[in-house]
């Protein structure tokens, strides 16, 4: 086996690695949404069950992320916040906000995880190449150690982006059902709050999500206006800042909510609709690249492997053409 199939076996063990432990994270976040202790439930469990244990057993209870990655992380967080910009904390915490914090840490943790993924890739391989042969020359090793260094630092980055595309895009797409939905509701006599209420429990998705927490936010006693300015900055898209704008001109001018949402219901499916034709308009050119390098090389040498073989045979004395 040479030094270059192992460097790949080694990459592919850290990523397999990294996305466990980005499933593990994911597991515990979505279990801790319920806005409970981890440590207070399992002291409830134990006390149900009339079992008396100490501190130390019921923290060595908990699972192996809880009591050591998440601290260590949280720790390394603190540490290098000290040196961190405010501007970069601030635009991570943004970015956070945008993706719906999938992993429900702060910036200072998220920064720290870039960190921590850059020295695992690059402490990795520099393992490799210090046990390996010397195949290459020292420069060539370092570079490698370098570019994959920076590779696992921009990697926490690269999943963040794809998180908020991917939220945005399936908000984008959830909409239009759900501005009809508010239509009717507010059509048939609910107020705007109780619409809201009606959509976030008809689906389960991230606009759902987002007015639940617009909902919380009103009961815990902010304006209807402000819960919605920012729910608009936590999604992020151009769609969301119209409706809340003409949502909260409407409360100001007295205007009809329900006339309101039914035009921005059919802008909703006007712009879906156009995205549609604009995707389809660019498949032929993303259909071009796959085209050119697997179909068109295949029929080529389909077509032309036979008659290559022919002439050869012919201009070699071995056969004649049509004989």
């Amino acid at each position: 086996m040479n030094i270059l199939t192992l460097i790949w076996i080694i990459v592919g063990v850290v990523i397999v690695v990294g996305a466990i432990a980005l499933v593990i994270v994911g597991a515990r976040t979505a279990s801790n949404r319920r806005e409970e202790d981890p440590l207070m439930a399992r002291l409830s469990e134990f006390a149900e069950r009339g079992d008396v244990v100490s501190l130390e057993e019921l923290e060595l209870s908990q699972p192996f992320t809880e009591r050591v990655i998440i601290p260590l992380l949280q720790n390394i967080g603190e540490f290098s916040a000290r040196f961190t910009p405010q501007k970069a904390l601030e635009e991570t915490n943004r970015k956070l906000e945008l993706a719906g914090n999938p992993i429900r840490v702060d910036a200072s943790v998220f920064l720290a995880s870039r960190f921590v993924i850059a020295a695992l890739f690059g402490g990795v391989l520099g393992f490799v190449f210090i046990v390996s042969p010397p195949t290459w020359s020292l420069m060539v090793r370092v570079l490698v150690v370098l570019v994959f260094t920076v590779l696992g630092f921009v990697f926490p980055q690269m999943w963040l982006q794809s998180k908020i595309d991917r939220r945005q895009k399936e908000i984008r797409k959830a909409m239009p059902d759900a501005m009809d939905l508010l239509t009717i509701c507010v059509e048939a006599g609910l107020g705007f709050d109780a619409a809201m209420s009606k959509v976030a429990e008809k689906w389960e998705n991230q606009l759902s999500l987002a007015f639940s927490r617009v909902i919380r936010e009103v009961q815990l006693g902010k304006t209807r206006r402000e819960a919605l300015r920012d729910m608009a900055d936590r999604i992020g898209i151009n769609e969301i800042t119209s409706f809340v704008a003409a949502v909260i001109q409407s409360e100001m001018l007295g205007v009809s909510l329900a006339r309101v949402l039914r035009i921005q219901s059919d802008q909703m499916r006007m712009k879906r609709r156009q995205r549609a034709e604009e995707e389809a308009h660019k498949a032929p050119i993303k259909m071009l690249l796959p085209m050119a390098l697997l179909i068109f090389p295949s029929i080529m040498i389909i077509l032309l492997v036979p008659a290559a073989f022919r002439i050869l045979k012919t201009f070699t004395g071995g056969g004649r053409i049509g004989g």
